[in-house]
């Protein structure tokens, strides 16, 4: 059996610690029926609140987000209506009002 990789990291590393999965490199651990499938192995996407997140929500930022390639901030308590889920470490696509398009992080945001 080929464990998977690491959520957090991607490391290729790791290993079962009783009921638990383990990454050496980032120290994460988590259930090997982790809540971030679904049983059709669909991905699940959820907030810094543990809220799930689909297409068309609308979030609020939860920290100042510093843009990068740019001396901008997203201030705390943005609002970003009509997000798009996509795959990968940034998993919200949207447009920010005065910035454009971005990708965020679903861990910065909460569900309004």
């Amino acid at each position: 059996m080929e464990l998977p990789n690491c959520p957090k990291c991607n490391s290729s590393y790791t290993y079962e610690d009783g009921m638990l999965l383990v990454c050496p490199e980032c120290a994460h651990e988590w259930s090997p029926q982790a809540e971030g499938t679904q049983s059709d192995g669909e991905r699940v996407i959820k907030d810094s609140n543990g809220n799930v997140l689909q297409d068309g929500d609308t979030v609020s930022v939860i920290k100042d987000l510093k843009v990068k390639g740019s001396s901008s901030v997203i201030k705390i308590g943005t609002k970003v209506k009509n997000i798009r889920l996509v795959d990968g470490d940034h998993d919200i696509d949207c447009k920010i009002d005065g910035f454009g398009a971005m990708k965020l992080k679903s861990e910065f945001v909460k569900k309004v």
